[in-house]
């Protein structure tokens, strides 16, 4: 599978509150939580995006509460991969659980600037900066959690098997 998109960048330590503010909680609509995805740290970030764009971040995105919303508001904004140097366990598992492809690649972010057009294959865990004409590494994912991304979701993906 190959994701193309432009780079959104940001620091460490972005955390589920950041990424979807708690004021907003008061739904699971996919739809309606994009709305607000990321406004607290980056006011015009669903404006400046477009669909397949990539959020290239530091350590520990995710961080803090576990809440699902998070990568749901992510993925639903039409993001279409997260590439940080770390990531907070809970947001690594729910990410994969809604199927929204996460990555990791020290190397990667440090090279990635906003603005950057990126191509990601996770099959083979290849991130390419094509605007530096660069290549990075990362693992890629067992041959079960690409089924998983794929399909959607695990519930999807459980469903298919």
């Amino acid at each position: 599978m190959i994701l193309k998109g432009t780079a959104h960048k940001y620091r460490d330590d972005v955390n589920t509150d950041e990424i979807i503010p708690a004021r907003y909680l008061n739904t699971s609509d996919a739809v309606e939580l994009a709305k607000h995805c990321m406004e607290d740290i980056d006011k015009d970030f669903i404006k400046k995006i477009k669909p397949n764009d990539i959020i290239i971040a530091g350590k520990n995105f995710g961080c803090g509460s576990s809440r699902e919303h998070a990568p749901l508001a992510i993925k639903a904004a039409g993001i279409s991969c997260v590439i940080a140097k770390s990531f907070a366990r809970i947001f690594f598992r729910n990410a994969i659980n809604i199927g929204l492809p996460i990555l990791e690649s020290t190397e990667a972010v440090d090279n990635i600037d906003t603005g950057d057009i990126i191509e990601v294959d996770l099959i083979n865990g290849k991130i390419k900066n094509i605007t530096k004409n660069k290549i990075f590494n990362a693992t890629p994912f067992p041959d079960f959690m690409q089924g998983i991304i794929k399909s959607g979701g695990l519930i999807n993906y459980i469903t298919q098997i």
